[in-house]
């Protein structure tokens, strides 16, 4: 099984005229502006680097507990990356830490929609306008998740959506970046004109990556390209391997082709109805993980409807977590963890931004100890969720 549940690509997607995959995702999106760029990565690259030349600040601050990318992305504008632990309980910023951390070089906050959830970006909103900061919504997981009826992603000063591998739909390789503001939307775009390059060589790499994609998407061969390297990655010990958890600093800038595009743009056409098919499965199976005793299973509050690509679970202790995962983690059945440390303790991000080893986040390191996520692929049938669940009692047990 794999570990979201990914739009399959269909062969019909890849034939037919190029597209704007940018002006669907906003129509789809209720955007009024945006654009695309290489990755979702190379979004917030372009957010940044246009808000520090509008501003001149420096500090980023972003959620101890979250994508190594991110860091990477800031490390790669050249900025400073400051870490905000986690709210009790949640995956939201701790709003008493954060507004400690906000200064007069505070140039923007990265409240993170994870796992399908929308996060709380009103309240970061209100800290970030006391110190005139921007707002960036790290969206990257939320492609099609609402809050009060509007897309995530369009709350804050802007906003940014993930097309990879595991996100839904899939670019193989892809992002979007959306904004409210005119003036801002027009600032972006000369960014992006700036960095964006064609690459014609990358973007033969990355269409044969998502045939690639489109071939070995199914029960049938998934257990060859993604199962026998992740157990290999377990019997190694290897965690952030086994999770994708490891990142280059050499980011791709490029522009996405339009043939690519056009395969988003079909493959859109059907995302509706997919993701409504995930929320009906979801709902179904969410009785079955709220009844296990000590679980807590993040899922929508009032006012938000997000999107379902897996459950994200937390544990009562790190122990009870690693019980379970020693027999799902590599028995195919789409069990895995979403990051493996909080952001400080990733050694191979030290390096590139040294600033974040001293953070205080014992919530995010409490949350990556006791996490894991189970899929919500439309191919993990009744009994292999049953056997799921059926582990998890027995870890819970003890």
């Amino acid at each position: 099984m794999p570990p979201t549940a990914g739009l399959p690509l269909l062969w019909g997607d890849f034939f037919g005229a190029g597209g704007d995959f940018a002006a669907a995702a906003r129509e789809f999106l209720g955007a009024p502006r945006g654009g695309l760029a290489s990755s979702g990565t190379a979004c917030l690259i372009v957010i940044l680097t246009t808000l520090h030349r509008l501003s001149g600040r420096r500090t980023v601050i972003a959620p101890a507990w979250t994508c190594p990318l991110v860091a990477l992305a800031v490390a790669r504008c050249g900025l400073s990356l400051r870490l905000c632990d986690l709210a009790e309980d949640g995956l939201d910023f701790d709003p008493e830490a954060l507004a400690r951390l906000c200064d007069a070089d505070t140039l923007a906050l990265l409240p993170t929609h994870l796992a399908g959830r929308a996060a709380d970006v009103d309240s970061a909103r209100t800290i970030a306008q006391k110190h005139g900061a921007f707002v960036v919504e790290d969206a990257a997981q939320a492609f099609g998740a609402k809050r009060n009826g509007q897309s995530v992603g369009l709350a804050g000063d802007a906003g940014f959506f993930s097309f990879a591998v595991g996100k839904g739909l899939s670019l193989y390789e892809g992002g979007v970046w959306v904004t409210r503001d005119a003036a801002l939307a027009a600032e972006f775009s000369r960014t992006a004109g700036d960095f964006l390059a064609q690459d014609g060589g990358m973007e033969f790499r990355r269409g044969l990556e998502l045939m690639a994609y489109m071939l070995f998407y199914r029960p049938a061969l998934l257990p060859w390209v993604y199962g026998q390297p992740l157990r290999r990655a377990l019997k190694r010990g290897d965690f952030l391997s086994a999770a994708g958890d490891i990142f280059s600093p050499a980011i791709p800038l490029h522009r996405v082709s339009r043939w690519r595009q056009g395969i988003g743009c079909r493959a859109l056409a059907r995302l509706r109805d997919f993701q409504r098919q995930t929320e009906e499965r979801a709902k179904r199976r969410l009785a079955a993980l709220d009844a296990l005793s000590g679980v807590r299973v993040f899922r929508d509050r009032e006012g938000e409807k997000g999107v379902w690509p897996f459950f994200l679970l937390r544990l009562p202790d790190e122990k009870t977590r690693d019980d379970a995962l020693k027999i799902l983690w590599g028995a195919g059945l789409g069990v895995t963890r979403l990051f493996i440390h909080a952001l400080p303790d990733y050694a191979y991000l030290r390096p590139l931004t040294p600033e974040i080893a001293q953070a205080g986040c014992d919530r995010a390191r409490s949350l990556a100890a006791r996490s894991l996520t189970v899929t919500n692929s439309l191919w993990l049938s009744d009994a292999g969720f049953s056997r799921i669940t059926a582990v998890l009692e027995e870890s819970l047990a003890g």
